[in-house]
């Protein structure tokens, strides 16, 4: 972990690190970013360290066009990008300009994307929200319209309870580990524990 008096940085998981890996070469860094949900200074950073480097622009293959067409009306779409191999924006951009609209098939929000639209509504955007769950900025906003979803109150203010549950587990534990024990979201977790200003241990040095 790096950190510094001013900041404090997440340790990036395996899988956050298998997916920049995954995505880099192919897609924007903005996309990357909000698909993982790092910030672009700090994705650039990582992939910095990690030796990547931008490629040139992969064109579209006739079997990602096929599997594209084939699933785009009946799967979610982190289903489909997750098949061919590029990132939710990606997959959506591809479909608009090529003529797939997903408004033509409503699928039903299903009680675990409602729990998830709950849960993401108040600190996240339209289009974040929108990226995690699979479905589009319309539909996620008529949903949130539908709910009856507001910015404010829908999350009360974090409790003397949940403060010292962040302050017990965030030496030992990741911010997406915290945020799923307590309930809130990962945004709403690391702005919280930058406020706290809290800090990892450091391992102890051997003499």
């Amino acid at each position: 972990m790096i950190k510094n008096k001013k900041k404090t940085w997440i340790l990036w998981s395996e899988e956050e690190i298998r997916l920049l890996k995954k995505l880099y070469k192919k897609e924007k860094a903005r996309e990357i970013a909000e698909h993982i949900g790092r910030t672009i200074g700090a994705l650039r950073e990582k992939a910095r360290r990690l030796g990547l480097q931008k490629g040139s622009f992969i064109p579209w293959s006739k079997k990602d066009l096929d599997i594209l067409k084939r699933l785009y009306l009946t799967e979610k779409s982190h289903v489909v990008a997750e098949k061919i191999g590029r990132s939710i924006g990606a997959v959506c951009n591809k479909a608009n300009k090529i003529g797939i609209r997903k408004q033509d098939v409503r699928a039903p929000w299903s009680k675990q994307e409602d729990i998830l639209l709950r849960k993401l509504f108040p600190d996240n955007t339209a289009r974040e929200i929108a990226s995690q769950i699979g479905r589009s900025v319309p539909a996620v906003t008529g949903r949130a319209h539908t709910l009856r979803l507001k910015k404010e109150g829908l999350y009360p203010v974090w409790s003397k309870k949940e403060l010292n549950l962040l302050k017990k587990l965030y030496p030992i534990r990741t911010a997406q580990e915290i945020a799923d024990q307590i309930g809130r979201p990962i945004c709403a977790t690391r702005v919280r524990i930058n406020k706290l200003g809290l800090k990892k241990r450091k391992p102890k040095t051997k003499n």
